[in-house]
Protein backbone atom coordinates (compact mmCIF):
# COMPACT_ATOMS: atom_id res chain seq x y z
CA UNK A 1 0.00 0.00 0.00
CA UNK A 2 2.55 2.56 0.67
CA UNK A 3 4.52 1.97 -2.82
CA UNK A 4 0.64 2.27 -4.47
CA UNK A 5 0.66 6.08 -2.52
CA UNK A 6 4.21 6.62 -3.37
CA UNK A 7 3.15 5.73 -7.07
CA UNK A 8 0.02 7.45 -6.72
CA UNK A 9 1.57 10.87 -5.34
CA UNK A 10 4.04 11.35 -8.30
CA UNK A 11 1.90 10.60 -11.02
CA UNK A 12 -0.47 13.61 -9.45
CA UNK A 13 1.64 15.99 -9.08
CA UNK A 14 2.17 18.66 -11.66
CA UNK A 15 5.94 19.84 -11.86
CA UNK A 16 5.89 23.80 -13.38
CA UNK A 17 7.44 24.56 -16.35
CA UNK A 18 9.01 27.40 -15.23
CA UNK A 19 8.74 26.84 -11.36
CA UNK A 20 11.28 23.78 -10.53
CA UNK A 21 12.17 24.22 -6.26
CA UNK A 22 10.42 25.23 -3.12
CA UNK A 23 12.66 27.24 -0.90
CA UNK A 24 11.70 27.09 2.63
CA UNK A 25 13.31 29.97 4.50
CA UNK A 26 14.57 29.61 7.92
CA UNK A 27 15.47 33.33 8.45
CA UNK A 28 13.07 35.89 9.86
CA UNK A 29 11.27 35.77 6.91
CA UNK A 30 9.43 32.77 8.17
CA UNK A 31 6.32 32.73 9.50
CA UNK A 32 6.41 28.68 11.12
CA UNK A 33 9.99 27.79 11.55
CA UNK A 34 8.72 24.34 13.69
CA UNK A 35 6.47 23.27 11.15
CA UNK A 36 9.10 24.03 8.68
CA UNK A 37 10.82 20.55 9.86
CA UNK A 38 7.44 18.97 9.64
CA UNK A 39 6.99 19.82 6.05
CA UNK A 40 10.37 18.75 5.87
CA UNK A 41 9.97 15.22 7.42
CA UNK A 42 6.89 14.99 5.13
CA UNK A 43 8.46 15.26 2.06
CA UNK A 44 11.31 12.82 3.08
CA UNK A 45 8.29 10.09 3.49
CA UNK A 46 7.28 10.60 0.15
CA UNK A 47 10.69 9.80 -1.09
CA UNK A 48 11.37 13.43 -2.56
CA UNK A 49 15.32 14.38 -1.47
CA UNK A 50 15.41 17.81 0.65
CA UNK A 51 18.98 19.94 0.43
CA UNK A 52 19.71 21.44 3.78
CA UNK A 53 21.26 24.57 2.99
CA UNK A 54 23.43 25.04 6.02
CA UNK A 55 24.05 28.82 7.17
CA UNK A 56 22.13 29.73 4.23
CA UNK A 57 19.18 32.43 5.45
CA UNK A 58 19.16 30.80 8.53
CA UNK A 59 19.35 27.22 6.81
CA UNK A 60 16.38 26.59 4.34
CA UNK A 61 15.30 24.06 2.67
CA UNK A 62 15.08 23.06 -1.12
CA UNK A 63 13.15 20.46 -2.97
CA UNK A 64 11.97 19.93 -6.64
CA UNK A 65 8.69 21.83 -7.06
CA UNK A 66 5.77 18.92 -6.78
CA UNK A 67 1.48 21.13 -6.26
CA UNK A 68 1.13 18.52 -3.75
CA UNK A 69 4.34 19.96 -1.46
CA UNK A 70 3.50 23.13 -1.95
CA UNK A 71 -0.37 22.90 -0.99
CA UNK A 72 0.71 20.91 2.00
CA UNK A 73 3.13 24.24 2.69
CA UNK A 74 0.21 26.38 2.61
CA UNK A 75 -2.06 24.32 4.78
CA UNK A 76 0.39 24.15 7.55
CA UNK A 77 1.47 27.84 7.34
CA UNK A 78 5.02 27.73 6.43
CA UNK A 79 6.18 30.74 4.46
CA UNK A 80 8.18 29.29 1.14
CA UNK A 81 9.25 30.48 -2.26
CA UNK A 82 9.10 29.06 -5.75
CA UNK A 83 12.83 29.53 -7.31
CA UNK A 84 13.45 28.66 -11.12
CA UNK A 85 16.33 26.18 -12.24
CA UNK A 86 18.36 28.91 -12.77
CA UNK A 87 18.06 30.54 -9.36
CA UNK A 88 18.48 26.97 -7.60
CA UNK A 89 21.63 26.62 -9.16
CA UNK A 90 23.23 30.12 -8.70
CA UNK A 91 22.49 29.48 -4.96
CA UNK A 92 24.12 26.38 -4.98
CA UNK A 93 27.00 28.11 -7.01
CA UNK A 94 26.86 30.90 -4.12
CA UNK A 95 26.79 27.91 -1.35
CA UNK A 96 30.09 26.20 -3.02
CA UNK A 97 32.49 29.48 -3.13
CA UNK A 98 35.19 28.24 -1.12
CA UNK A 99 34.80 31.94 0.53
CA UNK A 100 31.15 31.28 1.70
CA UNK A 101 30.88 29.58 5.42
CA UNK A 102 27.97 27.33 3.63
CA UNK A 103 27.43 24.38 2.88
CA UNK A 104 24.87 21.74 1.09
CA UNK A 105 23.40 18.87 3.20
CA UNK A 106 21.46 16.16 1.27
CA UNK A 107 18.47 14.65 2.94
CA UNK A 108 17.31 11.45 1.69
CA UNK A 109 15.84 9.22 4.37
CA UNK A 110 13.22 10.02 7.17
CA UNK A 111 14.58 8.95 10.29
CA UNK A 112 12.15 6.86 12.56
CA UNK A 113 11.95 8.30 16.07
CA UNK A 114 11.53 6.45 19.34
CA UNK A 115 10.98 8.59 22.58
CA UNK A 116 11.59 7.13 26.16
CA UNK A 117 8.95 7.66 28.84
CA UNK A 118 6.80 5.93 31.12
CA UNK A 119 3.35 4.22 30.21
CA UNK A 120 1.67 6.13 32.73
CA UNK A 121 1.21 9.83 32.92
CA UNK A 122 3.90 11.87 34.24
CA UNK A 123 3.17 15.37 36.20
CA UNK A 124 5.29 17.17 33.49
CA UNK A 125 5.51 17.79 29.77
CA UNK A 126 8.41 17.22 27.65
CA UNK A 127 9.45 19.88 25.07
CA UNK A 128 10.16 16.95 22.38
CA UNK A 129 7.15 15.25 22.57
CA UNK A 130 5.27 18.95 22.55
CA UNK A 131 7.29 20.17 19.52
CA UNK A 132 7.28 17.05 17.14
CA UNK A 133 3.20 16.75 17.98
CA UNK A 134 3.32 20.57 17.18
CA UNK A 135 6.04 19.99 13.83
CA UNK A 136 3.41 17.12 13.04
CA UNK A 137 6.56 14.54 12.94
CA UNK A 138 5.39 10.98 14.22
CA UNK A 139 7.23 8.95 16.56
CA UNK A 140 6.24 5.87 18.75
CA UNK A 141 6.61 6.27 23.09
CA UNK A 142 8.97 3.61 24.09
CA UNK A 143 10.29 2.66 27.70
CA UNK A 144 12.52 -0.13 29.83
CA UNK A 145 10.45 -3.20 27.84
CA UNK A 146 10.90 -2.19 24.33
CA UNK A 147 14.56 -1.83 24.71
CA UNK A 148 15.24 -4.59 27.49
CA UNK A 149 13.55 -6.76 24.49
CA UNK A 150 16.13 -5.31 21.80
CA UNK A 151 13.11 -3.34 20.24
CA UNK A 152 15.38 -0.16 20.21
CA UNK A 153 17.02 -1.49 16.89
CA UNK A 154 14.22 -0.29 15.11
CA UNK A 155 14.66 3.44 15.45
CA UNK A 156 17.61 5.76 14.04
CA UNK A 157 17.22 8.36 16.81
CA UNK A 158 16.17 7.93 20.54
CA UNK A 159 15.23 10.69 22.86
CA UNK A 160 15.61 11.11 26.14
CA UNK A 161 14.37 14.08 28.45
CA UNK A 162 12.84 14.29 32.46
CA UNK A 163 14.36 11.05 33.48
CA UNK A 164 16.45 9.50 36.46
CA UNK A 165 18.87 6.91 35.36
CA UNK A 166 20.33 6.68 38.89
CA UNK A 167 17.40 4.84 40.20
CA UNK A 168 16.31 7.70 42.40
CA UNK A 169 13.07 8.56 41.15
CA UNK A 170 13.98 12.20 40.17
CA UNK A 171 15.68 12.75 43.87
CA UNK A 172 11.52 13.90 44.41
CA UNK A 173 11.26 11.81 47.91
CA UNK A 174 11.41 14.84 49.80
CA UNK A 175 8.81 16.68 48.03
CA UNK A 176 6.76 14.54 46.81
CA UNK A 177 7.35 11.18 48.35
CA UNK A 178 3.50 10.85 49.39
CA UNK A 179 2.10 12.10 46.04
CA UNK A 180 0.17 9.60 44.39
CA UNK A 181 1.99 9.66 40.70
CA UNK A 182 5.14 9.57 42.99
CA UNK A 183 4.22 5.95 44.75
CA UNK A 184 2.54 5.13 41.31
CA UNK A 185 5.94 5.46 39.51
CA UNK A 186 7.95 3.93 42.30
CA UNK A 187 5.70 0.70 42.36
CA UNK A 188 5.71 0.40 38.52
CA UNK A 189 9.54 0.94 38.34
CA UNK A 190 9.55 -1.96 41.01
CA UNK A 191 7.55 -4.29 39.64
CA UNK A 192 9.36 -3.94 36.17
CA UNK A 193 12.75 -4.31 37.65
CA UNK A 194 11.45 -7.51 39.03
CA UNK A 195 10.17 -8.85 35.86
CA UNK A 196 13.36 -8.86 34.11
CA UNK A 197 15.42 -9.98 36.99
CA UNK A 198 16.88 -7.22 38.90
CA UNK A 199 16.46 -6.67 42.45
CA UNK A 200 16.78 -2.73 42.27
CA UNK A 201 15.37 -0.27 40.12
CA UNK A 202 19.06 1.81 39.96
CA UNK A 203 19.91 -1.89 38.63
CA UNK A 204 17.38 -2.39 35.64
CA UNK A 205 18.25 1.34 34.71
CA UNK A 206 21.93 0.74 34.21
CA UNK A 207 21.12 -2.19 32.07
CA UNK A 208 19.01 0.22 30.23
CA UNK A 209 21.88 3.23 29.68
CA UNK A 210 24.26 0.02 28.69
CA UNK A 211 21.73 -1.25 25.83
CA UNK A 212 21.23 2.64 24.67
CA UNK A 213 24.76 3.08 24.94
CA UNK A 214 25.13 0.02 22.65
CA UNK A 215 22.38 1.82 20.51
CA UNK A 216 24.90 4.52 19.76
CA UNK A 217 27.83 2.49 19.23
CA UNK A 218 25.99 0.91 16.16
CA UNK A 219 25.53 3.68 14.57
CA UNK A 220 22.24 5.26 16.26
CA UNK A 221 21.45 9.12 17.16
CA UNK A 222 20.50 9.78 21.33
CA UNK A 223 19.34 13.32 22.07
CA UNK A 224 18.57 13.45 25.52
CA UNK A 225 17.36 17.24 27.78
CA UNK A 226 17.13 18.28 31.34
CA UNK A 227 18.07 15.56 33.89
CA UNK A 228 18.14 12.29 31.29
CA UNK A 229 21.83 14.03 30.57
CA UNK A 230 23.65 13.77 33.23
CA UNK A 231 21.93 11.33 35.03
CA UNK A 232 22.35 8.69 32.21
CA UNK A 233 26.59 9.58 32.79
CA UNK A 234 26.40 9.17 36.28
CA UNK A 235 24.53 5.81 35.79
CA UNK A 236 27.28 4.51 33.47
CA UNK A 237 30.10 5.70 35.90
CA UNK A 238 28.31 3.92 38.77
CA UNK A 239 28.57 0.05 37.21
CA UNK A 240 28.66 -1.94 40.25
CA UNK A 241 28.85 0.89 42.30
CA UNK A 242 25.70 1.58 45.11
CA UNK A 243 25.13 5.27 45.15
CA UNK A 244 21.51 5.19 45.92
CA UNK A 245 20.17 5.61 49.10
CA UNK A 246 17.43 3.91 51.47
CA UNK A 247 14.61 5.60 50.72
CA UNK A 248 15.16 4.64 47.32
CA UNK A 249 15.98 1.25 47.26
CA UNK A 250 15.55 -0.28 50.74
CA UNK A 251 19.46 -0.02 52.07
CA UNK A 252 22.38 2.51 52.49
CA UNK A 253 24.46 3.58 49.49
CA UNK A 254 28.41 2.83 49.35
CA UNK A 255 29.96 5.19 51.63
CA UNK A 256 33.07 5.03 49.22
CA UNK A 257 30.57 4.95 46.13
CA UNK A 258 32.61 8.83 44.70
CA UNK A 259 35.94 6.92 44.76
CA UNK A 260 35.08 4.39 42.78
CA UNK A 261 32.94 5.96 40.03
CA UNK A 262 34.57 5.19 36.72
CA UNK A 263 34.53 8.16 34.34
CA UNK A 264 35.95 6.64 31.78
CA UNK A 265 32.04 5.12 30.87
CA UNK A 266 30.60 8.60 30.66
CA UNK A 267 29.67 10.21 27.21
CA UNK A 268 30.58 13.83 28.15
CA UNK A 269 31.59 14.41 31.95
CA UNK A 270 34.51 14.16 34.17
CA UNK A 271 35.49 14.01 37.56
CA UNK A 272 32.11 14.93 38.67
CA UNK A 273 31.12 14.65 42.32
CA UNK A 274 27.55 12.94 43.00
CA UNK A 275 25.35 14.25 45.39
CA UNK A 276 25.01 12.40 48.74
CA UNK A 277 21.88 14.32 50.54
CA UNK A 278 18.75 12.72 49.70
CA UNK A 279 16.74 15.84 50.84
CA UNK A 280 19.01 17.14 47.57
CA UNK A 281 17.25 17.71 43.91
CA UNK A 282 20.27 17.50 42.32
CA UNK A 283 22.45 14.89 41.32
CA UNK A 284 26.14 15.75 41.58
CA UNK A 285 27.89 18.79 40.89
CA UNK A 286 27.74 18.94 36.97
CA UNK A 287 24.19 21.01 36.88
CA UNK A 288 25.71 24.65 37.97
CA UNK A 289 23.07 26.07 40.74
CA UNK A 290 20.81 28.61 40.72
CA UNK A 291 22.74 30.70 43.28
CA UNK A 292 26.09 30.25 41.61
CA UNK A 293 24.44 31.57 38.30
CA UNK A 294 23.66 34.67 39.29
CA UNK A 295 21.20 35.00 36.42
CA UNK A 296 17.79 35.75 36.19
CA UNK A 297 15.47 35.38 33.28
CA UNK A 298 15.57 38.64 32.01
CA UNK A 299 19.27 38.28 31.76
CA UNK A 300 19.56 34.77 30.70
CA UNK A 301 21.04 33.83 27.76
CA UNK A 302 23.23 31.58 25.81
CA UNK A 303 25.22 32.13 22.23
CA UNK A 304 25.48 29.23 19.65
CA UNK A 305 28.96 29.09 18.60
CA UNK A 306 29.24 29.69 14.56
CA UNK A 307 31.10 26.59 12.79
CA UNK A 308 32.97 26.13 9.64
CA UNK A 309 30.12 24.40 7.24
CA UNK A 310 32.47 22.80 5.03
CA UNK A 311 34.79 21.22 7.82
CA UNK A 312 32.43 20.77 10.81
CA UNK A 313 29.31 19.99 9.15
CA UNK A 314 27.68 18.25 12.17
CA UNK A 315 28.21 20.81 15.03
CA UNK A 316 26.51 23.30 11.85
CA UNK A 317 23.71 21.80 11.28
CA UNK A 318 23.21 21.15 14.88
CA UNK A 319 23.41 25.02 15.46
CA UNK A 320 20.91 26.08 12.50
CA UNK A 321 19.03 28.93 13.60
CA UNK A 322 17.63 32.47 12.58
CA UNK A 323 19.16 33.97 16.17
CA UNK A 324 22.98 32.35 17.86
CA UNK A 325 21.71 34.31 21.11
CA UNK A 326 19.30 32.03 22.64
CA UNK A 327 16.85 32.46 25.57
CA UNK A 328 17.99 30.37 29.23
CA UNK A 329 15.67 28.29 30.45
CA UNK A 330 15.78 26.29 33.60
CA UNK A 331 15.70 22.51 34.70
CA UNK A 332 16.43 19.82 36.90
CA UNK A 333 19.67 20.33 35.34
CA UNK A 334 19.63 23.53 33.52
CA UNK A 335 23.64 24.08 32.91
CA UNK A 336 26.94 21.82 32.56
CA UNK A 337 29.84 23.14 34.48
CA UNK A 338 32.52 23.25 31.99
CA UNK A 339 35.17 22.20 33.77
CA UNK A 340 33.58 18.85 34.26
CA UNK A 341 32.95 18.36 30.40
CA UNK A 342 35.38 15.71 28.40
CA UNK A 343 37.95 17.47 26.15
CA UNK A 344 36.40 15.49 23.40
CA UNK A 345 33.06 17.26 23.29
CA UNK A 346 32.11 19.84 20.74
CA UNK A 347 30.52 22.34 22.98
CA UNK A 348 28.03 24.30 20.54
CA UNK A 349 25.93 26.61 23.15
CA UNK A 350 27.25 28.66 26.07
CA UNK A 351 26.94 31.23 28.78
CA UNK A 352 30.76 32.72 29.02
CA UNK A 353 29.64 35.10 31.81
CA UNK A 354 29.41 32.07 34.54
CA UNK A 355 31.40 29.43 32.48
CA UNK A 356 28.69 27.10 31.34
CA UNK A 357 27.54 24.78 28.83
CA UNK A 358 23.78 24.37 27.42
CA UNK A 359 23.90 22.46 24.18
CA UNK A 360 27.31 19.83 23.66
CA UNK A 361 27.34 17.19 21.47
CA UNK A 362 29.82 13.86 20.99
CA UNK A 363 30.33 11.15 18.84
CA UNK A 364 30.72 6.86 20.27
CA UNK A 365 31.46 4.42 18.12
CA UNK A 366 29.32 4.61 14.96
CA UNK A 367 26.79 7.10 16.54
CA UNK A 368 26.17 10.31 17.86
CA UNK A 369 24.99 12.17 21.33
CA UNK A 370 23.71 15.31 21.65
CA UNK A 371 22.91 16.83 25.28
CA UNK A 372 21.16 20.00 25.61
CA UNK A 373 19.99 21.44 29.39
CA UNK A 374 16.83 22.66 30.46
CA UNK A 375 13.67 21.52 30.15
CA UNK A 376 11.47 23.81 28.15
CA UNK A 377 12.93 26.24 25.93
CA UNK A 378 9.41 28.52 25.87
CA UNK A 379 8.84 28.39 29.91
CA UNK A 380 11.64 29.43 31.75
CA UNK A 381 11.25 28.06 35.46
CA UNK A 382 8.57 24.84 34.55
CA UNK A 383 7.10 23.23 37.72
CA UNK A 384 5.59 20.05 38.28
CA UNK A 385 2.32 19.86 37.41
CA UNK A 386 2.15 23.36 35.31
CA UNK A 387 0.37 23.40 31.95
CA UNK A 388 2.30 22.26 28.77
CA UNK A 389 3.54 25.18 26.75
CA UNK A 390 1.19 26.06 23.72
CA UNK A 391 3.73 25.98 21.02
CA UNK A 392 1.17 27.73 18.84
CA UNK A 393 2.39 30.76 21.01
CA UNK A 394 5.60 30.20 19.59
CA UNK A 395 6.43 29.31 16.22
CA UNK A 396 9.75 30.56 15.52
CA UNK A 397 11.23 29.61 19.01
CA UNK A 398 15.04 29.88 18.69
CA UNK A 399 15.27 27.30 21.35
CA UNK A 400 12.68 24.63 20.24
CA UNK A 401 14.64 24.74 16.68
CA UNK A 402 17.52 23.47 18.32
CA UNK A 403 15.51 19.99 18.98
CA UNK A 404 14.35 19.91 15.50
CA UNK A 405 17.77 20.60 14.08
CA UNK A 406 18.59 16.94 15.96
CA UNK A 407 15.65 15.35 14.23
CA UNK A 408 16.98 15.70 10.65
CA UNK A 409 20.32 14.96 11.49
CA UNK A 410 20.66 11.39 11.02
CA UNK A 411 18.68 11.71 7.33
CA UNK A 412 21.74 14.00 6.18
CA UNK A 413 24.22 13.12 3.56
CA UNK A 414 27.22 15.66 2.72
CA UNK A 415 26.34 16.36 -0.94
CA UNK A 416 28.86 16.37 -3.58
CA UNK A 417 29.33 19.73 -5.15
CA UNK A 418 29.73 19.89 -9.11
CA UNK A 419 33.25 21.12 -10.40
Amino acid sequence: MIKLFRIIFFLLVSVSTYANYLLIPMDDTQTNHLKAYGITYWTLEREVEVDWLLNYRGGCFMMKYFTQIENELIVRGVSYEVISDADANAILKEIASPSSNMDVMKLNKYPKIAVYSPKSKQPWDDAVTLVLTYAEIPYDVIFDDEIMTDELSKYDWLHLHHEDFTGEYGKFWSNYGNQPWYLQQQQEFEENARKFGFKKVSQLKLAVVKKIKDFVAGGGFLFAMCSATDTYDIALSADGVDIVDRMYDGDPADPNAQSKLNFDNTFAFKNFIISRNPREVEFSNIDMQAGERGLTQQNDYFTLFEFSAKWDPIPTMLTQNHVHVIKGFMGQTTAYRKSLIKSDVVIMGETKSTNEARYIHGVYGKGFWTFYSGHDPEDYQHFVGEEPTDLNLHPNSPGYRLILNNILFPAAKKKKQKT
